[in-house]
């Protein structure tokens, strides 16, 4: 009887929790909900320039302008020395530098180290309104196009035709890898909610992917699911490397911005909330209320971004933040100590006599997978909070991984 009675009391809790939950996001959204201004219908069906959509909606246009104030990007090396021994071989090697505004990437682009050109056209898949125009114009040829030969066609930033329907404002899909990812998923991408699609818009950019070999076609690895393992189990499957590291001999892979596979099972996820709703938030401009589009950290956006649903205070919430931050920090240099010391006792290994080859190639396999959990977290903006807990996951696989890397290296040449 009292086992019933404890049961009953622990299912009207959660009843009480999740309808709190439910009605929190009602409301949230209810109140939310932004007010679109002057006449739609008149922009251009394929209006690239950001500017011509300016007279339509000021608001908007000036919420982007303040991106401009963005003028900073700083190398990820100076934080993070151990980059270029993990990224030997490879063109993030030579320049790795923190992301701007979303504005500036067409002339971010184009100043880029040479080294980190050999991708060719799809560079600016990610950088400009006139991408889709640019892949009906020459066809899958796009993708094997050289940097060089098609720079010159590029001249708007990330603007509002990547995520908007010029005539009725909706937010749309206009990237290919991202539509045929989910077609293989089985998702019919017309059936897709408004608030899903808050963060799908994100997501063509803010994510993972690799080039096909031969095709060059930009693809996202999400057939065995989005997470950093699943990921590495499609390219493990199919046998896929993009590099060979120098030092250590292994078939290395290479993460991009995982931002929106992170953010999948996170706690805001669950709970329902987009990308938007903490990294674009809805704020007051006069009489209307708009979804702001200073893309930027919510931390220098507190009181819009976090206080709509947290109550706890911004020098809590601030403190929370940094609080995992730091964690997260602290573990990934320890990771990124650990793989570069697999690397070394790799090298060492690959030029001593009688190294017992079945060994090393463990110890490479054991490289690639540490690197790559490592190296998932490292490419993902806001240092884990997009998912703390899956963040410190992988960290803690890639330190396992590497430290049984070096003692698999050691142990082919006959060192215990």
């Amino acid at each position: 009887m009292k086992n019933d009675r404890v049961k009953k009391l622990l299912m009207i809790s959660v009843s009480v929790l999740l309808i709190v939950l439910v009605a929190g996001i009602f409301f949230f959204n209810r109140n939310n909900k932004m007010v679109l201004e002057g006449p739609q219908g008149e922009i251009a069906a394929n209006e690239t320039s950001s500017q011509a959509w300016a007279k339509f909606y000021p608001a908007h246009w000036d919420s982007y302008q303040a991106n401009y104030a963005n003028t900073e990007k700083p190398s990820h090396f100076a934080a993070k020395p151990y980059l270029t021994a993990i990224y030997a071989g490879f063109g993030f090697a030579k320049e790795y530098n923190e992301p701007r505004a979303h504005v500036y990437t067409i002339e971010d682009i184009l100043a880029i180290d040479p080294a980190r050109k050999k991708a060719g056209a799809s560079c600016f898949t990610c950088k400009s309104t006139q991408v889709p125009e640019m892949m009906q114009k020459y066809g899958e040829q796009y993708y094997l196009m050289t940097f060089d030969e098609i720079k010159e066609e590029f001249t708007e930033a990330i603007g509002c035709l990547d995520c908007h329907e010029p005539k009725t404002m909706e937010l749309r899909l206009s990237r290919p890898a991202l539509i045929e990812a989910l077609q293989r998923q089985g998702r019919d991408v017309d059936k897709i909610s408004q608030q899903e699609m808050r963060s799908l818009v994100c997501a063509q950019c803010h994510v993972t992917y690799y080039f096909q070999p031969g095709s060059k076609k930009i693809t996202f690895p999400w057939d065995k699911g989005v997470k950093a393992d699943q990921i590495l189990a499609y390219y493990d499957e199919m046998k896929f490397s993009e590099w060979t590291h120098p030092d250590a001999g292994s078939g290395m892979v290479k993460p991009r911005h995982a931002e929106y596979e992170t953010f999948q099972d996170s706690t805001h996820e669950s709970a329902g909330l987009s990308c938007a709703d903490c990294h674009m938030p809805y704020t007051k401009v006069g009489s209307k209320k708009i979804s702001s589009h200073v893309w930027q950290s919510p931390l220098n956006n507190i009181e819009q971004s976090c206080t709509t649903c947290h109550r706890n205070g911004i020098d809590w919430l601030t403190d929370r933040v940094k609080t995992i931050q730091s964690q997260v920090k602290q573990t990934q240099d320890l990771a990124g100590e650990a793989v570069v010391e697999a690397i070394n006792e790799l090298k060492i290994s690959q030029a001593a006599a009688n190294v017992d080859q079945s060994i090393l190639k463990e110890a490479q396999e054991l490289h690639r997978q540490a690197q790559w959990y490592l190296d998932f977290v490292v490419v993902t903006n806001g240092y884990g909070f997009h998912n703390p807990t899956e963040t410190l996951n992988n960290l803690g696989t890639a330190i396992d991984a590497a430290h049984k890397s070096a003692q698999k290296a050691r142990e082919a040449r006959g060192l215990k």
